[in-house]
């Protein structure tokens, strides 16, 4: 099967031109080689819905030598004129084959910029999977370049014809992804599951990791309130990025090891991750105070030995990129102001919804503040469940928005006898049944624990079902590192699984006697980690308070 990129959202049933384009997306991961790769614009959730890759150009395929074929898609009816095939929208009508040349002069331009006039190949194709060109003379597109409804069936074999597999490789190709990765605005999906295999890669929103970059003042200190799936991970991994380009260094802390783990694998080269403890621990052992991670309150007494110990110019930094924010206690800033140069950038990421320790918000006075509500990541209906729902006890929920086009991914709740642990686990082994069924794969499935890992009755299992568990076991080796059990879909608690996402979750032990604050947010933390499909495993009375049924 072709590689996809970004490979999310595949299974996701959508509706209108985003349906149409899935069909075709799915047709071409199965009938292309495992050395093509097609670049998509599916799921890209930018506010005008458009799904285009460049221009008009809905996918753009590169075969193993480094050649490129763009192809554009025209679902519907279409109308063949003198001037050309025309594609109606709405009272205006579009020619089609200027729309095509244009998208592909554009490319050509940006190609021979990057690489030098013909050093690459670039093809173009009109697919109309719904229309018979009758008059391929006066379409304005090569007839070679057409594929209609006569031979939708081949569309495959024609890309395939045009990019052989066994020709010698162009000299652009080895740098034609990182190319595309840059026209296209793609980064690293820092919020993908822990331990997945591949990388995926998502295009960046029209949102925070775009213009948030584009503010200047002095001294630089912006603090983004922005909720789940609105891009404040994406934004730390591209302030990164930004700052390696011009040669300074940066720091980027967060609360939550898992979090730190991966972005670690998706920063670029010369940056600094780590989690708050992390940090601690790697200041305190250059001056000597090297802390046991098996002994009692270890946390606490790393907090004080950063806090006490001197900063040289090995840890300070040009930008520091404080995430989750809302997780950080009042003392912790001052510590790590000490980081910044004296004209460093200091970034402050956080959601007051996903404050699951209940923590008084830090006082960052004269700070630039930056407030979003759009989520991006979750399917519509997630959202409206979290507006009506979740609003209802935490108010700051019902004013967000979806920025997703995806909708009707069918939220399924799974109640269970209240405090019966049994009851629970056999609910649970039911959801991830549910979600295989679907087709979503165990490494697609994240199983979230509402109650917490210390008071999960999963916890200490090492396989639910027919299905091993891979889970954080509580305790760290020598060096801080967290210690992992061996298994195929993963079990975390909602508190560890801040700042990531699943296609799937399954979450599980959703259980309170009334419907509060902290109820809430920790609910909202559960369903907007699923980028694809939420399962709740709720007990009856709970799911009585939310007016759920199974």
């Amino acid at each position: 099967m072709a590689r996809l990129i970004p490979d999310d959202w595949k299974n996701l049933a959508a509706t209108g031109a985003a349906e149409r384009e899935r069909e075709t997306l799915t047709l071409l991961e199965h009938a292309l080689p495992d050395d093509y790769t097609v670049y998509h614009g599916v799921h890209w959730t930018r506010l005008n819905r458009a799904f285009s890759v460049f221009g008009e150009a809905d996918f753009v395929i590169v075969s193993p030598a480094g050649r490129l074929m763009l192809v554009e898609q025209k679902a519907g009816f279409l109308r063949e004129t003198p001037k050309g095939l025309v594609k109606v929208y709405l009272q205006t009508e579009r020619n089609v084959s200027i729309q095509l040349a244009r998208t592909l002069e554009n490319l050509h331009r940006r190609f021979t910029a990057a690489f030098g006039a013909g050093t690459y190949c670039i093809e173009a194709l009109l697919f109309c999977p719904d229309y018979i060109v009758k008059n391929a003379a006066i379409a304005g597109v090569p007839t070679e370049s057409i594929v209609d409804a006569t031979r939708k069936d081949r569309l495959a074999s024609v890309i395939l014809a045009a990019l052989p597999a066994d020709e010698p490789k162009l000299p652009c190709a080895a740098k034609i992804h990182h190319f595309l990765a840059d026209e296209l605005a793609l980064t690293p999906d820092t919020s993908a599951l822990v331990g997945q295999a591949g990388t995926l890669v998502t295009r960046l929103s029209g949102g925070l990791a775009t213009w948030a970059r584009r503010l200047e003042f002095t001294p630089f200190r912006l603090r983004v309130i922005g909720t789940a799936g609105s891009g404040k991970t994406q934004l730390a991994v591209q302030v990164m990025k930004d700052a390696a380009a011009s040669g300074k260094r940066a720091l980027y802390v967060c609360f939550n090891r898992p979090l730190a783990d991966h972005i670690a694998r998706v920063a670029p080269e010369g940056s600094r991750v780590a989690n708050y403890h992390q940090l601690c621990d790697w200041v305190a052992r250059d001056v000597g105070a090297v802390q046991d991670f098996r002994a009692p309150d270890v946390f606490g007494r790393l907090e004080t030995a950063f806090a006490d110990a001197p900063i040289d110019e090995r840890w300070q930094f040009d930008v520091l990129i404080v995430d989750e924010g809302q997780d950080f206690q009042e003392p912790w800033v001052e510590a790590l102001s000490r980081l910044v140069r004296p004209n460093g950038a200091w970034w402050w990421l956080e959601d007051p919804l996903q404050n699951l320790y209940m923590r008084e918000s830090v006082a960052l006075p004269g700070w630039t503040v930056l407030t979003e509500t759009t989520n991006y990541r979750s399917p519509r209906d997630i959202l409206d469940f979290v507006r009506e729902k979740i609003g209802s006890a935490e108010p700051r929920a019902s004013g967000l928005v979806a920025g997703s086009p995806f909708d009707g991914s069918q939220i399924s709740f799974m109640p269970y006898d209240d405090a019966q642990d049994e009851a629970v686990i056999d609910a649970t082994k039911r959801a991830i049944t549910q979600a295989l069924s679907l087709g979503f794969r165990k490494q697609d499935i994240a199983v979230l624990s509402f109650r917490g890992r210390e008071g999960s009755a999963l916890t200490a299992l090492e396989q639910l079902g027919p299905h091993r568990l891979r889970s954080f076991t509580g305790k760290y080796d020598l060096f801080g590192n967290p210690e992992y059990r061996d298994g195929d879909v993963l079990l975390e608690s909602i508190y560890r699984f801040k700042g990531q996402s699943a296609p799937c979750v399954v979450l599980t032990e959703v259980d309170f006697d009334s419907f509060d604050e902290r109820a809430a947010r920790k609910l909202f933390v559960g369903a907007t980690r699923a980028t694809m499909k939420l399962i709740v495993v709720a007990s009856r009375r709970s799911c009585a308070l939310l007016g759920a049924h199974d």
